[in-house]
Order: structure tokens, then sequence, then C-alpha cells
């Protein structure tokens, strides 16, 4: 059975009740997460004890900020359209990811998820096999090298690649030009005082390679199939990596109908499973089991 016979056997009425988006449920988990990034950020400013170890916290909490980004060019934390897209701007300018850019990247990542040649992640080098690829990756500067190259030939006109239409090239422009000046002002900012160093520049360096590793789970080692049973994992982990992750790690369900809502994934989870052909118990163990076979 593939995802598509799968999908085809839920009832219509469920699937009606799965692919249902609202306000309310996005905007508490926005608002935890928020709160989670400036409370560390507080803890940062005003040195309280361990405010060093907070930097890590405040890193891993910006960072995956990504995961909402991702679920915004789905159009899924909300029901109003307008969240989704300046939720999805303000999370990209603050991981440098452009919102306009990753849309078409991600779309087509969806389209061609882990088929080779075609898939942008496998093209991007997203799925180390040698130690030193790895450390590199996990590293997290092939990132912010990657994108603040994206980010700068989006503003000077180069292709944003073959999977953007010509007709978002314009929107992708401006959008860059619009970052580059907000982060011309971040560096003004800086000349005055190196708060935004300290809770935000520093724990974006700290956090990224806990996304990295987090990343790598959802199609490392994956087989390069169009099957999402097979091509994605779904990794089983705590509470606290799916409130950061905005339920993400339930990743074959996602994949299998990426119009379902974040908070809606764990009761599709319910409808699939058994059915489920590549799970990790826990982010820890995908992880030792992938560094074996480097």
């Amino acid at each position: 059975m593939d995802h598509k016979t799968l999908v085809s056997t839920i009832q219509t009425e469920d699937l009606a009740r799965l692919n249902a988006r609202s306000d309310a449920p996005g905007l508490r988990h926005l608002a935890g997460h928020s709160a989670l990034i400036v409370g560390f950020a507080i803890w940062i400013a005003m040195g309280w004890p361990l405010w060093q170890l907070a930097l890590l916290g405040q890193g891993v909490a910006i960072c995956f900020l990504f995961t909402l980004e991702h679920e915004a060019t789905h159009k899924t934390p909300f029901a109003t359209a307008w969240l989704n897209e300046w939720v999805g701007r303000i999370t990209g300018f603050l991981i440098l990811n452009p919102f306009e850019w990753f849309r078409y990247f991600h779309l087509a990542h969806h389209r061609h998820t882990n088929i080779p040649d075609k898939d942008p992640e496998l093209l991007s080098g997203a799925k180390p096999e040698t130690w030193p690829a790895y450390l590199t990756h996990i590293s997290g500067l092939p990132y912010w090298w990657g994108m603040a190259r994206q980010t700068l030939g989006n503003v000077l006109g180069h292709d944003p690649g073959d999977y953007t239409p010509k007709r978002a090239h314009a929107r992708i422009r401006f959008e860059a030009c619009v970052m580059l000046a907000g982060y011309a002002l971040c560096v003004l900012t800086l000349l005055v005082t190196p708060l935004l160093f300290w809770v935000w520049i520093l724990p974006c360096l700290l956090g990224q390679p806990f996304l990295r590793l987090y990343l790598l789970a959802e199609h490392g080692r994956c087989a390069f199939v169009a099957n999402m049973l097979e091509n994605t994992r779904t990794t089983f982990t705590n509470r606290v990596v799916r409130f950061l992750a905005w339920n993400m790690p339930y990743h074959v369900e996602h994949h299998s109908l990426p119009q379902v809502p974040f908070h809606q994934l764990p009761a599709l989870h319910e409808h699939m499973k058994g059915h489920h052909r590549v799970t990790a118990d826990g982010y820890a163990r995908f992880t030792a089991d992938y560094l074996r076979g480097l």
C-alpha cells in the first residue's frame, strides 16, 4: 500500500475534519513559542544566573521557527491568509530564509520528495554520507552561507531556481531587498548596542546544529521512491520537541496530506497507525543509527 491508497481509506467526514483550518490553535502555539523566545531574551539581557545556557535555549527556539515558516508555505498554521503570509515572512527574516523563495523551494521538495536530481533538498547536499560532510552539515555553516548567497542573489536578480515561476521573480527580488535593508538596520543597531548579537545572532549560530540534526531525520536514509510511506520518516519523540517543531516529527503524516494543519497531525497519525514503513524511536536513536552508516 502506498500513501495515496492509505489516504483514500480515510472517511470523507474524517478527512474534512482533519483538513479544517483554524486561527486559535496556531495563535496559541505562536504565543507559547514567542513567549519562550522573549523569556530567554530577557534572561540573557538581564544576565541572570546561567545566562550562557540560555543562549543555547534561545538559539534552539529561534532556529526551530523554521518549522513554522515551513508550515506557512502550506498556508496551514492559521485560517486567516494574511497571518500565514506575515508569520512566514517574519520567521524567514529571523532565520535568513527568504519566505517567497522558500515557498517554491519547499513545494518542489513535496512534488519530488527524495527523488535524486529532482528534490531540491537532495540537490543542496542536505543528506551527508561521509564524516567530513556530516560534521560540516550539522555545523550549520553551509546553511548560513547558502542562505546569505541565495538572498544576495535574489537581490541582484539572479535566477532563484528552476522551481520558481517567472511571475514570482519580482516578488522574490523585492522581498530580498527588504530583508537586506532590515539586516542593514540591524548592523547599525549593533554599532549602538550589542544586544541583538547576544539575544539573536549568537544564539542562532549555536542553535542551528540542533535544527540540522532534527531535519536530517525527516528523509535521511529513506528510499528514493515516490511513496511517502517509504521516502519519509515519522520520529516518535517527547512533547517538548513536538512543540518546538510544530508537530513536524509526524512527517510521514505531513507529506501524505500536506494540507492538514499542524495541530491535526496527531489525529492523522491515529488514522495511519500500523502503515508506517520508516520510523525512529527518538532523535538520539536516529542519530546513532545514522552515524553508524557513515
